[in-house]
């Protein structure tokens, strides 16, 4: 053997260490212990002196000597560098693998591969384990753009390195990301769910998690994206997130039950598998049908309590009423052999709900098509009932498989079939009932923004010219001059681009223009850098990127609300008009029309969805008062509630030594489409008190009772 190897008398090798070097490693023919002896050598020769079984990397007791690969910490012969390649850093505790997996009934603890199945023409999964209804990974976590994988590493994130410069790689810095969940957890009052909740919730709780969830796998993945990762490259935000809250306790509805899940709405979206198990809608990460065990008679037998429908298989169910379900397994091998369903698990769980008429919840997946066409929206579809089953031949003819025939309960909301109207919408194919304008912008946007009224006889809202951005009279100034960047393909995390140094190192968006994390002001390129108008740093500046109507409301006056799901974080619209100066703001509440004034000079209470870890989105006066009354866009008709789903965000673009304030809209959650979108006009302070209070009509729990 080499000197150095692993049969060397020496700790460790004289001279630098060719970590290239291949050694030439033989075959042990015995293993025999080794016992330390007083000179620091070793001895074959077993001695009455006990056996001493030490770790590899210490700590060494007298009389043994590490030997290399396995340095010791403290070795004055290897640079603290050296010892981290070897990978003998701080050690990590373990997190169990399947904590988030359902166990079956003969005690596997689910799929083995976590890897995507290759897809098959007869519709059937193409992958070693048969046991799995399941759009896997790559359709089925991975939705979002920047976690988009099929990687295959799991349990507990390792830390991740950022950078004190520049240059991510040249100073590498550790970050823990466990004082960063500790901080959301105790944040939304997580830190300790009790055991009543973590079985039974509520809509509260459920949505407290939810925020937690998305909120810490999107700053993870803007972590990861400046420590230069690819994004989402099997590092998965989205899975190590959901099992660090398991772990910490930070889910709800362990209890599986038939029904309706507390604190799940019919008509909820999804855009990760695992919100779905955090919020115990659907318990298996995987696996496309989640069932329990009941006692009817003598023996306890399986019955279905929720599926997951997304395209794995050959389902059947354009109507939104009616559903034909593809079985579990029947597995398509690499070597081309193919196996027929068999009716255990999942498959016998529904071939019983057939008998005994139970309902069982239905998640639909459908194409994320603002996201490119990667990954899926779940959708809760409500409960169906399994009317019947059968077996018949897949496609191609070469094995069995089972069918299921559910229909939807009577009485539930749209959910799936309003998805539906609106595809058709999009595509001409049907009438949207109560148009008034089929383009209030009159081409001003991107994509059009129709009128409607389906409740009364109003024709449209005061007359106003559509403007879609913010108009100046004169900027504010800046003391030091600013130069745009040079980034003519478009800024990149982790680069040394001035605009993404502003914002403290990090890119603020993702590429579908999701913000990663609040803070006070987000920097956005202006006219002077180089960058294409598609830079990810641009991201309100091109309009609305989500189909967009202004309705009448009930009892509200005039609305907006979106054909199109938007993720949390999400960017909605910018609020254009006027900027006026602050002591204006009174000659437009005289006459009432003070409802299409923003003030950016109130108070705004800090909403628990928009705390970051450094708690810098406290929202504080800015000298910024906006009209929209003559002039100004979609964001005008956006109603007040105290328990908004939209968040206001200040973004700068400097031009020179002048700086522009523009106000950008963010989705605080999911929001499902038509969905009003609401935001919190915020409190007057105290010196103006005498402003005139208006009925709040939000209906929220939380409701304030009046706002200004």
């Amino acid at each position: 053997m080499e000197q150095g190897g692993f049969g060397s008398d020496s700790g460790t090798p004289p001279g630098p260490i060719d970590k290239s070097k291949v050694l030439d490693v033989k075959p042990l023919r015995c293993l025999v212990p080794v016992f330390p002896t007083p000179n620091g050598m070793t001895s074959t020769n077993p001695q009455p002196s006990p056996f001493v079984c030490v770790p590899p990397s210490g700590p060494f007791p007298p009389g043994v000597s590490p030997f290399y690969p396995f340095l010791s910490p403290n070795d004055s012969g290897r640079s603290a560098e050296n010892q981290e390649g070897f990978g003998f850093g701080t050690p990590i505790s373990p997190v169990p693998l399947n904590s988030f997996r359902t166990p079956t009934a003969n005690g596997d603890a689910g799929p083995r591969r976590p890897g995507r199945p290759r897809s098959a023409a007869n519709g059937l999964a193409t992958d070693d384990d048969d046991s799995q209804h399941s759009d896997q990974f790559g359709s089925g976590y991975s939705n979002d753009v920047e976690d988009t994988s099929t990687g295959k590493k799991r349990g507990r994130p390792r830390k991740s390195r950022l950078s004190q410069s520049d240059n991510a790689a040249a100073h590498p810095l550790e970050v823990d990301m466990d004082p960063l969940l500790n901080q959301l957890l105790a944040s939304f009052k997580l830190a300790e769910v009790d055991q009543v909740k973590k079985a039974d919730g509520d809509k509260e709780l459920a949505g407290r998690i939810l925020l937690v969830y998305d909120l810490f796998r999107r700053r993870m993945t803007q972590i990861e994206e400046r420590r230069g990762e690819t994004p989402g490259a099997a590092r998965r935000p989205d899975l190590k997130g959901a099992n660090l809250l398991m772990t910490r306790g930070a889910r709800t509805n362990q209890t599986k039950r038939i029904g309706n899940v507390p604190g799940v709405e019919v008509g909820d979206i999804f855009f990760f598998r695992m919100e779905l198990c955090l919020v115990g809608l659907h318990a298996p990460s995987m696996a496309g049908i989640d069932y329990m065990s009941v006692r009817l008679t003598g023996d306890e037998e399986p019955i279905a309590v929720s599926i997951v429908s997304s395209g794995g298989y050959d389902d059947e169910g354009d109507d939104g009423e009616v559903l034909i379900y593809t079985g579990q397994g029947g597995v398509q091998r690499r070597d081309g052999q193919m196996f027929d369903q068999k009716l255990e698990r999942g498959n016998l769980a529904l071939e019983k709900s057939v008998h005994r008429r139970n309902e069982v919840r239905v998640i639909r997946g459908v194409v994320d098509v603002q996201n490119g066409g990667r990954g899926k929206v779940y959708i809760y579809d409500g409960l169906y009932r399994v009317q019947e089953s059968w077996a018949e031949k897949s496609k191609l003819g070469n094995c069995s498989i089972f069918r299921y025939k559910l229909l939807r309960v009577p009485g539930q909301p749209e959910a799936f079939t309003l998805w539906k109207s609106l595809q058709q919408w999009r595509d001409g194919t049907a009438t949207r009932v109560g148009v008034i304008l089929p383009d209030l912008t009159s081409g001003a946007e991107s994509q059009p923004v129709c009128l409607v009224n389906d409740v009364d006889d109003e024709k449209g809202p005061a007359y106003f010219t559509y403007i879609p951005s913010l108009k100046y009279s004169k900027p504010f100034m800046k003391s030091n001059p600013s130069m745009g960047c040079q980034c003519l393909g478009g800024c990149q995390p982790g680069g040394s681009c001035s605009c993404v140094q502003k914002n403290g190192g990090y890119l603020p968006f993702n590429s579908i223009g999701v913000l990663m994390s609040y803070k006070t002001l987000v920097h956005e390129c202006g006219s002077a850098c180089s960058c294409p108008p598609n830079c990810r740093n641009r991201t309100t500046q091109a309009g609305p990127k989500v189909r967009v109507e202004v309705f009448k409301t009930k009892n509200r006056g005039w609305g907006l609300r979106s054909w199109d799901p938007i993720r949390g974080g999400g960017f909605v619209c910018e609020y254009a008009g006027e900027v006026i100066d602050e002591s204006r703001v009174g000659e437009f509440g005289n006459d009432g029309d003070d409802d299409y004034i923003f003030d950016a000079t109130r108070m705004y209470e800090p909403l628990e969805a928009t705390r970051d870890y450094n708690d810098e989105s406290k929202k504080a006066p800015y000298p910024l008062v906006i009209s929209a009354k003559k002039g100004g866009n979609v964001a005008r008709f956006m109603n007040h509630s105290c328990s908004p789903n939209v968040y206001w965000q200040l973004v700068v673009r400097e031009i020179n030594n002048e700086t522009y304030y523009h106000v950008a809209f963010f989705a605080i959650r999911h929001i499902p489409p038509m969905q009003e979108l609401t935001f919190d006009y915020g409190m007057v302070p105290p010196d103006k008190a005498d402003r005139r209070r208006k009925k709040c009509l939000c209906g929220s729990l939380n409701c304030r009772g009046y706002f200004y």
